[in-house]
């Protein structure tokens, strides 16, 4: 079974892409991030036409997560147990709110069994600055995630955490390390939440199968950082061991990055052996 997941900073804009990408990869299941979009607005219709079923959580133009999936898609959820939610407040003398809310504010989070596995599509928070509530609230999201994966392990659950973590967890994963000192997605707290699945009992599985160093999965638009290759990695699959002892490989399909309409991510491919 062939499992990937991609940020594609906005479907609509890039449906035919996907689309391609899906007949190409002959991918299982897809898992997508910023789908920018309602639910009403995913266009449903296109997958289902190319024999994928298709679960969406949108709320808004921001956020957004889905999957798609031709191997089953089942007891779908658009949130795991004790997800905390954020919301803006209006005043500007007010701070940002990390809430305990049912269901979350933002759309960050869809799991469902497919195949056989229970595939989450994730999208966790940015964090915007270390001071900022945003950090805050991205620092209980993953620890409210990792709660749950833990159960799940425990169990003996086929889970596989697949999507956009916002965490880059080696300095070899960043093109320079000291551009990002003192910011966001490298910082001690963030890396340890990260790692905090390794020591529930989960393999992430890209490490285990592509190179260490200069291995990204995201470039931003600007300043020519695709060319220059001034990269991140932070898409990642974290496998439960009944998901991990079945993986036979990982891909990251850096020419999805390539021409017109790229998103500023790139799939990240993972095979499980039958």
């Amino acid at each position: 079974m062939r499992l990937v997941t991609w940020n594609v900073n906005s479907i609509r804009s890039r449906v035919d892409r996907v689309l391609a990408f899906l007949d190409r990869s002959q991918a299982d299941v897809l898992a997508i991030q910023e789908t920018k979009c309602r639910d009403d607005q995913f266009p449903t219709a296109a997958f289902e036409a190319a024999g994928y079923e298709v679960a969406h959580f949108g709320l808004s133009q921001w956020n957004g997560v889905a999957l798609a999936s031709r191997v089953g898609l089942d007891d779908v959820a658009t949130r795991f147990p004790g997800q905390p939610g954020f919301a803006k407040t209006v005043a500007d003398d007010a701070p940002d709110a990390l809430l305990d809310v049912d269901p979350p504010i933002e759309a960050r989070a869809i799991g469902a069994t497919c195949g056989g596995v229970r595939v989450w599509s994730l999208y966790v928070p940015h964090g915007r600055a270390l001071d900022d509530p945003h950090y805050t609230y991205k620092l209980a999201w993953l620890e409210a995630l990792r709660t749950s994966a833990q159960t799940w392990a425990d169990a003996q659950d086929a889970v596989a955490l697949m999507g956009d973590w916002n965490v880059i967890p080696l300095d070899t994963d960043v093109y320079d390390a000291a551009a990002f000192a003192g910011k966001t997605h490298v910082s001690p707290p963030e890396r340890a939440a990260f790692d905090a699945f390794g020591e529930a009992g989960y393999t992430e599985l890209t490490r285990a199968f592509l190179p260490a160093e200069h291995t990204y999965t995201y470039w931003d638009y600007q300043q020519l950082a695709f060319p220059r290759n001034k990269g991140l990695r932070i898409d990642f699959c974290w496998a439960s061991p009944a998901v991990a002892e079945r993986a036979t490989g990982a891909v990251i399909d850096r020419d999805e990055r390539k021409g017109k309409g790229a998103s500023d991510h790139v799939p990240v491919i993972v095979d499980l052996a039958d």
